[in-house]
């Protein structure tokens, strides 16, 4: 199958590990931005390929990990409203919220549907005109186009039924707030495709000369991880910092110009809360001012309910890959996908749970000679 066969072909894997080990002279820590980037990391053992001394650091780039509680408990509440229908991807069913989830919401009566786009949502909305239809908006800069478009689409159509509890976010602000960390040990990154493909690469260049860390933009198969690592790497050798483009197959400079003419109309950056993370300063978005009567956080009136995170649940310190998921002491014991402590470990872009898939049984010996890609 094209762009998937071509990307997991072992012979060139090695190829691209060789010319790794090659360059490399010192340690490094790269960080991988997104969930989907940290599953094929791990399905496929890339980490345990790499030279000694190269680091791969999991990083916040889990849209279902990074809401915050306060915002599921928000959507607890509108979804037990009688009036209400509420949808959502199925991801977010499962995530943990102050005592309960949607799946318990949905077991004590509350109409919380699972749909595959929010233009499903629209058509429950036309199709229900007695009912208020509520959908769940997060995610990065990759769902924030189709959901826009959705809200744009119902002003349009007059829907005065629908509405979206909205918690985008953005990720450069999440790389600058990553970099001004004391904790930080990350020296470079792998930055997310999809998210660039949509936004392009204009807010990097300032990010990797300020904090003076290579930025490579890459994709998701094995292939594309690995060439991403390579460049990185190579750039950290010669004392380099800049944005690099690893997936033109893909990304653009300019990224996707109506999408992002589109974002504009509906949305408005503002500050943004990450759960287990804290606010993160002009990383997120909402509704403008021309469609807030279809914010659902103002239409039922549920943005004064805030909430502590749990302290036994440390996803926080995971999202800012301050600990490995295997090291946290819940994990695969009091914090599984059956009975999750976080976020981490219910999304299928979360790197607890991509752990938990292939990693809890421990490394066989030999790891680091096995092809990742075979």
């Amino acid at each position: 199958m094209k762009y998937l066969e071509e990307f997991q072909n072992p012979e060139l894997a090695r190829g691209l590990l060789d010319d790794i080990r090659a360059a490399v002279t010192r340690p490094w820590a790269l960080m991988e931005v997104c969930g989907g980037q940290t599953h094929t990391i791990i399905r496929h053992g890339i980490d345990q390929l790499l030279p000694e001394g190269v680091e791969l650091i999991h990083g916040p780039g889990c849209p279902v990990c990074v809401t915050p509680l306060e915002v599921i408990d928000k959507a607890l509440e509108i979804a037990a409203r009688p009036e209400v229908v509420f949808c959502s991807f199925g991801d977010m069913l499962r995530v943990p919220g102050t005592g309960r989830d949607l799946f318990r919401v949905r077991s004590e009566g509350g109409d919380v549907r699972i749909v595959y786009s929010p233009l499903d949502a629209l058509r429950i909305a036309r199709e229900n005109p007695d009912r208020q239809v509520v959908f769940f908006g997060i995610g990065f800069e990759t769902t924030a186009p189709p959901n826009a478009m959705a809200v744009y689409q119902a002003r349009r159509q007059g829907l005065r039924n629908f509405s979206m509890l909205v918690s985008h976010v953005r990720v450069p602000p999440a790389i600058d707030a990553i970099m001004a960390s004391p904790d930080c040990r990350v020296q470079g990154f792998l930055a997310a495709g999809h998210v660039c493909s949509v936004m392009g690469t204009d807010e990097y260049p300032a990010l990797a000369a300020r904090h003076r860390v290579p930025i490579v933009v890459t994709g998701f198969e094995p292939l594309d991880i690995l060439e991403g690592i390579r460049r990185t790497v190579r750039q950290l050798e010669r004392g380099e910092h800049t944005v690099d483009n690893a997936y033109p197959r893909a990304v653009r400079a300019e990224g996707n110009p109506a999408a992002r003419a589109m974002l504009a109309d509906v949305f408005e950056v503002t500050d943004r809360a990450w759960r287990g993370i804290g606010v993160i300063p002009q990383s997120g978005w909402r509704l403008s001012s021309r469609y807030r009567e279809y914010d659902a956080e103002y239409r039922f009136d549920v943005s004064g309910i805030t909430t502590c995170e749990p302290a036994q649940c440390r996803s926080g310190e995971v999202l800012q890959g301050l600990l490995r998921p295997n090291e946290c002491e819940a994990f695969g014991t009091t914090c599984t996908p059956r009975t999750p402590l976080g976020a981490t470990m219910v999304s299928s872009e979360g790197a607890c749970a991509a752990y938990y898939l292939y990693r809890r049984l421990g490394t066989p010996a030999g790891a680091r000679e096995a092809s990742p890609v075979a």
